[in-house]
């Protein structure tokens, strides 16, 4: 059926790219849904749309399908929005091309050379902005992203001869804590390690600027197998279309310069311009984040597959919700009343009907995700109320069991870096099950401090926690050992 359909490019539908003026690191379903289309938003209305340059960082895929389509991707919003039902797709055409590092790597440096290229925005996973002392100069390329970054400023900064007005606006959307700031260090710190020229560093830091930003929206992006039913309703074959919820946010701390060339929040959309990012960062990281990271390798280890079937099931549904108010929130301080009321909001558009998000797609790197995600309200609430949240550190000794890569007979497909992949399978293949070797695999990955840190060993109990929750998960499932956790936490 869908072999009759014709392919979506700049061929069989005429919509010109808008100038390029946007260099995108990364194109998952999250940031087409997001990034991609807030700029179509924007470019209805601007007297100077911009086009986006995607760059793929990793070596994993090659956006092959997208470069066949010229860019092009379709965006379908679902769910309910000011208790109307939303319901609508919109192509989006502002991606002028696809550029694959691995692949292209004088292309990629090329476009430094373009004038009009004013903003870099990434989406490169929380554990994306870091350094690796392996990377050098004249790799092509250097393994991390920040190292890329650093030789496409260079290779700008050679180009245009140290001009300040050759100088970019970032908007990183890694969910980090100040992630601009963290950026910026990354960048002048590699600039340092390769021993470029101090006049540089000086560019990199007066005439480039770094936003710290927070960005929200549940994308679970659209499964292959529906995706030929998808098609038939756009009348094109789209391998890159996705899906996501009508609610977005984008926070950015930014002077009053880039507000003022970069007003994306007089278009209508859910922009904020703040000075201070800090609650907004806190609240949806801890609230929101949490959640999905906290219920993920509980819910699936328990035979759950998406968010909505989570937070309707009779056991975990309750999980989350008091893991939610009576240790996440807790654990943040203040006042309870508008966290809890964000709570509710939250649990609502995990209930939306429209959104099939699976758990396996929000599991990608969920230990970074879970350092930044959920470690610091355990840590927080141990601090503050002087005893381990038993439901966060049941949700830890799940992760650590879903990274055996294998349950009760089904291979479990783990997405994460190679040095936790190969460090958790190396554990996992010493440990017979037995209490001795549970206790010493616990302690060997909670001392893993360049994962989570700190050494978690120090922090009193939660070792013994973690293998306790791991014995019994391995012996009586999750569900009964999630009721025998609930009764514990009841009689306290």
């Amino acid at each position: 059926m869908s072999a009759l359909l014709q392919q979506l490019n700049r061929t069989t539908i005429q919509a010109p790219s808008p100038p390029e003026r946007i260099l995108q690191f990364g194109g998952g379903n999250f940031v087409r849904c997001f990034v991609g289309w807030i700029i179509q938003q924007y470019n209805r209305q601007a007297a100077k749309p911009m086009g986006i340059v995607v760059v793929k960082t990793t070596d994993r895929g090659d956006y092959r399908d997208w470069q066949k389509q010229d860019g092009l991707y379709h965006v379908r919003i679902r769910g309910f929005e000011n208790g109307s039902v939303v319901d609508h797709t919109e192509r989006i055409d502002c991606v002028s091309r696809i550029i694959h590092v691995h692949q292209a790597w004088d292309e990629f440096l090329a476009t430094a050379q373009l004038p009009a290229i004013r903003y870099v925005v990434s989406n490169t996973t929380e554990s994306g902005i870091r350094l690796n002392n392996e990377d050098r100069f004249d790799d092509h390329p250097p393994q991390e992203f920040p190292a890329k970054l650093t030789r496409w400023l260079y290779h700008r900064y050679v180009h245009f001869n140290g001009a300040p007005s050759a100088g970019c606006v970032f908007l990183p959307c890694e969910l980090l804590e100040a992630n601009g700031d963290a950026l910026l260090h990354a960048i002048l710190d590699q600039a340092d390690a390769w021993r470029l020229d101090r006049n540089f560093m000086r560019w990199i830091k007066e005439c480039n600027i770094f936003c710290n930003t927070l960005v929200d929206r549940i994308v679970p992006g659209i499964q292959k197998d529906q995706l030929p039913s998808v098609w038939q309703e756009l009348g094109y074959k789209d391998a890159m279309a996705t899906e996501g919820e009508p609610y977005h946010l984008w926070a950015i701390e930014a002077p009053e310069s880039v507000r003022q060339e970069l007003p994306l929040d007089q278009t209508g959309l859910n922009v904020v311009y703040t000075d201070d990012l800090k609650p907004y960062r806190t609240q949806k990281v801890r609230i929101l984040n949490g959640a999905h990271t906290t219920m993920v390798p509980v819910a699936f280890l328990a035979g759950v597959e998406t968010v909505r079937e989570t937070i309707e099931h009779p056991v975990l549904g309750p999980f989350v919700e008091q893991a939610l108010r009576e240790e996440i929130i807790p654990a943040m301080g203040g006042p309870a009343g508008p966290l809890e009321r964000y709570a509710e909001v939250i649990l609502d558009r995990f209930r939306n009907p429209s959104i099939n998000h699976r758990l396996l797609s929000i599991s990608l790197n969920s230990v970074s995700k879970f350092r930044v995600r959920v470690l610091p309200s355990l840590l927080d609430y141990y601090q503050n109320i002087g005893r381990l949240p038993h439901r966060l550190v049941f949700s830890f000794a799940c992760l650590l069991r879903f990274y055996r890569g294998s349950w009760q007979g089904n291979a479990i497909p783990l997405v994460d870096e190679e040095e936790v992949l190969k460090f958790m399978q190396l554990v996992w293949e010493d440990c017979d099950d037995c209490a001795e070797d549970v206790h010493l695999l616990v302690e060997q990955i909670l001392a893993k401090d360049r994962w989570w840190g700190r050494d978690l060993r120090k922090i009193n109990g939660l070792s013994r926690a973690v293998a306790e929750h791991l014995l019994c998960i391995e012996n009586s499932g999750v569900l009964d050992c999630l009721s025998n956790t609930s009764e514990k936490i009841q009689s306290r």
